[in-house]
Parts: C-alpha cells; sequence; structure tokens
C-alpha cells in the first residue's frame, strides 16, 4: 500500500480491534441506506408520538444521531447488526464515509433542535416540523437513495468551507491519486 494513502485505513489499535469512537470511511451505501431506513422509522414514531404529547420520545432520535456521528454504526444494536451482518451478505458499494458523518451530524441538530423546542418550550408543533424534515431526507435516503446531507457536504466543498484535503479523500473511494471535483454549471 502507498504509503500517502496508509492513513486511509481504520485506525486499530493494539489488540487489533478498531476503535469505538471512529466513524468508518468509506461505507457501504447499502448499509447507509438501510441505517437510514431505521432513522426514517424512529423519526416517524417519533412525530407521531410528538403529536400527541409524547415529546420526551424525541431523546430517542437524539440518541440515535450522537451515535451515529461519534461512532458510526457501533452504539446502535440495530445499525450494528444491519451493517456488519445483513446488509455485507446481500451487496457491497462503497462511498465515502465522511459525507455520511455529516449527515448524521444535520440530523443530530435537527433531533436536538425537536428535542429543546417540544420538552423544553412545550412548543410540540414546532418539533414536529423538524422532525418531519428529518422524515422526509431519511425517506429520501432510505428509499430513493439521495443524501441531502451529501448534497450539502459537496456543496460545502465546492465553495471551500470544507477543506481541499477531505475532499480529495471523499472524491477518491479507490484510493489511488485524488481527483479534483468539477464546479456545477
Amino acid at each position: 500500500m502507498p504509503e500517502e494513502h496508509a492513513a486511509e485505513q481504520p485506525l486499530k489499535g493494539a489488540s487489533g480491534i478498531e476503535p469505538l469512537f471512529t466513524f468508518p470511511h468509506p461505507v457501504n451505501e447499502y448499509g447507509s441506506r438501510s441505517i437510514a431506513g431505521l432513522s426514517f422509522f424512529t423519526a416517524t414514531a417519533t412525530a407521531t408520538a410528538t403529536a400527541i404529547g409524547e415529546a420526551w420520545l424525541t431523546l430517542a432520535l437524539v440518541h440515535l444521531f450522537i451515535a451515529g456521528v461519534i461512532a458510526g454504526p457501533k452504539l446502535t444494536p440495530t445499525d450494528w447488526l444491519t451493517t456488519k451482518f445483513i446488509v455485507p451478505r446481500v451487496i457491497k458499494r462503497p462511498v465515502a464515509g465522511p459525507p455520511k458523518q455529516f449527515a448524521q451530524g444535520a440530523g443530530l441538530v435537527f433531533s436536538v433542535a425537536a428535542a429543546a423546542l417540544a420538552i423544553g418550550f412545550g412548543m410540540g408543533m414546532a418539533a414536529w416540523v423538524l422532525i418531519g424534515i428529518l422524515v422526509l431526507f431519511s425517506g429520501l435516503e432510505a428509499f430513493v437513495g439521495f443524501c441531502m446531507g451529501c448534497y450539502i457536504f459537496g456543496d460545502l466543498m465546492r465553495f471551500g468551507i470544507i477543506p481541499a484535503e477531505l475532499c480529495q479523500r471523499c472524491a477518491d473511494l479507490n484510493f489511488g491519486p485524488a481527483v479534483k471535483l468539477q464546479a456545477r454549471s
């Protein structure tokens, strides 16, 4: 393996086990879509619960997205089973990890805001709208394959807000020479 791409491999401790608090790169797109499906159903249930006055269930969404941001699919049993056992047996398609982590971060922001609105301020309808946005975007990822967070991540790279080094790693999943992204016309 060439020296310049050694940092791309997951870090492993002395035991040979990948550390818990790392986000995978690359990720299996179908695993990611499966996790988005679980997020879709969790967000739908949370939206329903919020609509009937059970705002405390917004904390389930917060947990889901915190776990996703800091460790990928390692901290929730359903995500772990999906990505380690079910999806890899079906099909593999590697995609960049950082945009998926960014999407998880966006979900975290929306879920924390929804929880704060519902629990802290009693604004159930405003929380319901934010959760509805999560339902929409997780549904698009799960059922259509369109990741809004990844799309925004790409735009942030094009505008220079996200560093070029990260952009080059995301553009080249074969870990060969970096590919420059072309500006959208």
